[in-house]
């Protein structure tokens, strides 16, 4: 009986194509949602960080993550845990998944806040700066609804979540 394998590039591999369910130009690895991979013997555990604690849209996650990584056979059993701790901050979406929000006309988080509090991004369709507020809550927990006062477009931008010291 040979035994078979797994390493954590094939699992990571894998998640690169498990999109979020609200976002398909971005992945869960791009969004800096896997914090870890454990592969032990026939079984993986995959530890994420939820973009927020109660986004609907997890169980979703965690199906598509478990259904992904059943397609190698070697694997026996996938759990997957969402972490309270650390928590998840919009600097942890790469490069590739900020290009995949603007693909999609979600302007990504800036990269800081100013000291007041507030926030600015350019918007993703025509980069212009000039754009307004329009709701601090927009569709879903983690994004705002903005308007291009340039291009005339209404959009969403990625709140910006920062690490509290």
């Amino acid at each position: 009986m040979s035994t078979v394998l797994i390493n954590t590039e094939e699992i990571y591999k894998l998640l690169e194509d498990v999109k979020d369910p609200e976002i398909d130009t971005v992945s869960i690895l791009d969004l800096g949602m896997v914090e870890d991979v454990t592969v032990s013997g026939p079984d993986v555990s995959v530890k994420m960080l939820p973009t927020f604690l109660g986004c609907p849209a997890l169980s979703i996650i965690q199906k598509n993550v478990e259904s992904a990584i059943k397609q190698l056979p070697a694997v026996k059993n996938v759990s997957v845990e969402f972490l309270r701790s650390p928590s998840w901050t919009s600097d942890r979406i790469t490069e590739k998944g900020k290009a995949g929000l603007k693909v999609f006309g979600i302007s990504p988080p800036p990269r800081q806040m100013k000291k007041d509090g507030s926030w600015h991004v350019d918007c993703p369709y025509c980069e212009s700066t000039y754009v307004t507020m329009e709701n601090i809550f927009g569709p879903t927990a983690c994004r705002s609804i903005l308007y291009c006062k340039a291009c005339k477009n209404p959009f969403e931008a990625m709140k910006p979540m920062i690490k509290m010291i």
